[in-house]
């Protein structure tokens, strides 16, 4: 009886602190058409502090829908175009010698922000991928001797283009696996397009005002930490990894030869993590299954390593993925 009445004090205690999702939900409506999911994605990103990888053709709202976000909290906002001769000092920062005093300063790069869109991040070589990973991984950087902290909240938002191949470096695994979500944005429907004609045609654009702090983010993430998580949640998070594992174990003999490599333990992390989040902006105190569901393909999508046969007989990750929700028991 008492479980019931703390999760009611929770469900009441979440619902009046997630009012501001709404708010951000109609502030980025103004600039944003559709894109329900591209929009659920940054929030889940920023309220469980973890990165986003967003992956669609160009022209699809990627950098506006962040841009927006930065424009509703009043925070730093800084973006990096990604190019073959892109120098790791040209995202962190380097040190410049100046003849007035005679020493060296530091000069801090475009990184020291709290929302930074790496515009085509797989176009930029090795090295600059790893002064980011250092980034994103550990929430500083080292110039010099010095190491700096970054600001809090830090976002990453990368984007890539599926399409072209030519001069791109694809990102390493270790890289790949820091991303928190790799979400995959769609083109509009119809009705949607129809309003971004009208939007972008008007004479008038929609300007936004900050509504959020970054200490009012930071305050909320603390409760999205409070959201409940029961242990049947827990275990049905651990099955849908171990699936991608062991998938004999689970029914789906299928795909024993067709994964090279499994989802990571910071799959689970992650996912336990995601849905917390999806569930704060239903503005429910409480994870789920749908919540689990719900956020799988984001979290997993690139965590899931294919052989040749499975490239060869053209299985997806996201098929994969769907089976082993169809399979594995929801409790």
């Amino acid at each position: 009886m008492n479980e019931t009445v703390d999760i009611r004090q929770l469900n009441e205690r979440i619902e009046s602190k997630s009012a501001f999702v709404n708010m951000i939900i109609s502030g980025m409506g103004q600039t944003i058409v559709g894109q329900k999911h591209l929009v659920e994605s940054l929030l889940i990103g920023l309220l469980s502090d973890g990165h986003i990888l967003l992956e669609g053709v160009p022209g699809l709202a990627k950098t506006l829908a962040i841009k927006s976000l930065a424009s509703l909290i009043d925070a730093k906002y800084s973006r990096i175009q990604f190019t073959p001769d892109l120098l790791p000092a040209d995202v962190v920062g380097t040190m410049i010698y100046s003849q007035k005093n005679e020493e060296f300063t530091v000069k801090q790069g475009p990184i020291f922000a709290n929302f930074l869109l790496a515009d085509e991040i797989n176009r930029a070589p090795a090295k600059v991928q790893s002064a980011l990973l250092e980034a994103m991984q550990e929430r500083q950087v080292t110039i010099g001797e010095t190491t700096y902290r970054l600001p809090s909240p830090f976002l990453v938002m990368a984007t890539q283009n599926p399409i072209e191949q030519e001069g791109t470096y694809p990102l390493p695994e270790a890289q790949v696996d820091r991303f928190m979500l790799k979400a995959v944005i769609k083109y509009p429907k119809k009705e949607e397009e129809k309003l971004v004609i009208r939007q972008n045609i008007g004479a008038e654009k929609p300007v936004l005002k900050p509504i959020l702090t970054t200490d009012e983010i930071l305050e909320a993430r603390k409760v999205v930490q409070e959201v409940y998580l029961d242990e049947k949640i827990e275990k049905y998070i651990i099955d849908i990894v171990f699936a991608t594992r062991y998938p004999a174990e689970y029914q789906l003999k299928d795909f024993v030869n067709m994964i090279a490599f499994a989802a990571s333990p910071r799959a689970s992390i992650n996912l336990a993590l995601a849905s917390r989040a999806y569930a704060f902006i239903k503005r429910r105190g409480y994870v789920i299954p749908e919540d689990v569901r719900a956020v799988c393909h984001d979290v997993m999508r690139h965590r899931i390593g294919l052989s040749y046969e499975a490239e060869a007989n053209n299985l997806t990750s996201e098929e994969i993925i769907s089976e082993i929700l169809n399979k594995v028991e929801v409790p």
